[in-house]
């Protein structure tokens, strides 16, 4: 099969709905992302919880795999040292400091990392305004 750029454009994806990380313990990865992070929990469905971030949805699921499989999600924050102080206020051990990646023309990118507690990779990133 041959994938074109007019067969691509007519699937109309558009955004992002759903993100979906694998844990081993439901219970203790529904308190780290309501209590701990404060994401608005939806609603929990069998072996599954689902967050809202922004407009975006986050499903966490329980499995018997082993999580922390190389997938690293993305949160867009204003100020990320506040939220790196926020973290380590609560307990939570900075994978990667915030550090500055790269300079663009209009902005800075900054980026930190967190282990949520099955060991999946979250980013905190802000993207700084230059003057």
């Amino acid at each position: 099969m041959t994938v074109t750029a007019e067969s691509s454009s007519q699937l109309h994806l558009n955004d992002i709905a759903q993100v979906a990380l694998t844990v081993q313990d439901l219970p203790r990865a529904l308190t780290f992302y309501r209590d701990v992070l404060g994401m608005q929990f939806l609603f929990e469905a069998g072996n599954m919880a689902f967050f809202q971030c922004g407009s975006v949805r986050l499903m966490i699921g329980a499995s018997d795999k082993p999580a922390g499989g190389g997938t690293t999600v993305y949160f867009r924050v204003a100020d990320i040292q506040a939220v790196a102080a926020f973290l380590k206020g609560q307990g939570i051990a900075l994978v990667q400091e915030p550090h500055l990646v790269a300079r663009m023309k209009s902005h800075d990118l900054w980026l930190a990392f967190v282990n949520d507690p099955d060991g999946n990779t979250l980013g905190v990133m802000s993207e700084v305004a230059r003057d």
